[in-house]
């Protein structure tokens, strides 16, 4: 027997002492290029109901994709709960959300005729001056539906479009290859691929000529793209309400004390309107809202979910994701990082010696929970008296995360760079090891 949401709600509220349901509907239509040609174009769909209960005091969860298999669905909830972990937290109650605007009706209208002419357009732009480069890339336009429901009132939802292009291109030169790229999204419609094919074409300008650079300790800017490969990562780790509480966090005792330079400020926002990370509520129906984590340098909070707040004797900031239709977990929603007031030319200018850091490759392999990063430099250029030179390559740029972000200068030239708002970030002394 296939029940309502509202039934299976109902009959879950029966058997556990709490319970709530998140489901999730999506369509996606994206266009791929692969070598310079259109590859494939496709529409896909996507449905995923989770229930999750607490029943004399254990979390029982289940996830379907089936939208027929609702008994089923409540049966195996159930029967996990006999095992499940020992939980000790409330689900929200009900109350009024905050509007949090990410539909535009007008992506669902978009043709594919227009998709396919956009990549186009940005391989052709890329190619024309560099015939040499074989360019993968894409266009995507997806909505999607979610609704939070529980068995203390909440009942939600909230709709979202999106639509993104990128494009990503390879020069192989002997035995030297080059990756260069770029990709901008939003929930509005965006069919200008200008500020894309600019940064690529400028990246590939930059990168025409290989050059060699010193080990030691450089001044190095770390572009948007370049912040969010090397500092995020370690900084989404630190601030984890769940690694604070297991005491793995080294900012787990620093709450309230400066431990940054007192020009970073950073905070986690999932009110930003048309944002594709945006939403009224989390997965688990908390009130979305705009949480400071650094402010001037000092540690001002971390993110929770319900039960991770609980255990913390916090309150959840509605961080609580549930990825694909998993169990809820601690998340970042938006990272902003207030940018200064200094332009990217200006940094550069003051530079006798040192590199641009745009991509890091690996710099996730190291102590990420300790804050150091050691990434072999994907793209990234010298810099002599003020100029860039050209492309470094077999160069390790490594670092402590904490140590180098005590002492830094915030560009002005901030821009997204997937779920991050950050400008560039000039670091005076970077260890650098070069072949």
């Amino acid at each position: 027997m296939n029940y309502t949401f509202e039934q299976l709600l109902d009959k879950a509220a029966r058997v556990a002492q709490q319970a709530d349901l998140f489901i999730v509907d999506s369509e996606e239509t994206p266009v791929h290029f692969e070598a310079n040609r259109l590859k494939s174009l496709q529409t896909r769909q996507s449905s995923s109901v989770a229930l999750r209960i607490i029943k004399d005091g254990r979390l029982g969860f289940a996830v379907s994709t089936r939208p027929d298999d609702n008994e089923k669905l409540l049966e195996m909830a159930v029967e996990t709960a006999k095992f499940g972990q020992v939980v000790d937290f409330e689900l929200p109650s009900s109350t009024a959300y905050t509007e949090v605007n990410t539909f535009d009706e007008a992506v669902l209208k978009v043709p594919t005729s227009k998709m396919v002419e956009l990549g186009e357009k940005m391989i052709a732009a890329v190619t024309s001056r560099y015939p040499d480069v074989l360019c993968d890339g894409g266009v995507e336009t997806a909505q999607v539906s979610a609704r939070v429901m529980n068995s203390r009132g909440v009942d939600t939802r909230y709709r979202k479009t999106v639509m993104g292009f990128g494009v990503q291109g390879t020069w192989v030169r002997g035995t030297d290859m080059l990756f260069v790229g770029d990709d901008l999204d939003d929930c509005h419609v965006i069919d200008n691929p200008d500020e894309v094919i600019q940064n690529t074409l400028t990246q590939l300008e930059r990168a025409n000529k290989n050059v060699t650079v010193r080990s030691g300790d450089l001044p190095v800017i770390f572009t948007p793209s370049g912040v969010a490969s090397a500092f995020i990562p370690a900084l989404a780790s630190a601030f984890n309400g769940k690694l604070v509480l297991e005491g793995a966090s080294p900012l787990a005792k620093r709450l309230g004390e400066v431990a940054f330079d007192k020009k970073l400020s950073i905070y986690d926002d999932a009110t930003i309107p048309m944002r594709p990370t945006s939403h009224p509520c989390d997965d688990e129906g908390v009130p979305s809202r705009r949480t400071p984590l650094i402010e001037d340098g000092r540690v001002a909070n971390f993110y929770y979910d319900l039960k991770t707040a609980a255990k913390a004797g916090k309150q959840s900031t509605g961080n609580g994701s549930r990825g694909r239709g998993g169990a809820p977990s601690p998340s970042i929603n938006a990272l902003v990082v207030n940018p200064g007031t200094v332009s990217f030319d200006s940094l550069l200018a003051d530079i006798k010696e040192g590199l641009v850091v745009e991509y890091l490759m690996g710099a996730e392999q190291g102590n990420v929970l300790g804050g150091d990063f050691s990434g072999n430099v994907l793209l990234g250029y010298k810099v002599e008296n003020g100029k860039i030179v050209g492309r470094i390559k077999d160069t390790v740029v490594a670092g402590n995360v904490y140590k180098l972000l005590s002492n830094i200068t915030l560009a002005s030239d901030a821009r997204w760079q997937g779920g991050v708002f950050t400008p560039s970030i000039f670091c005076p002394a970077v260890p650098v090891a070069a072949k």
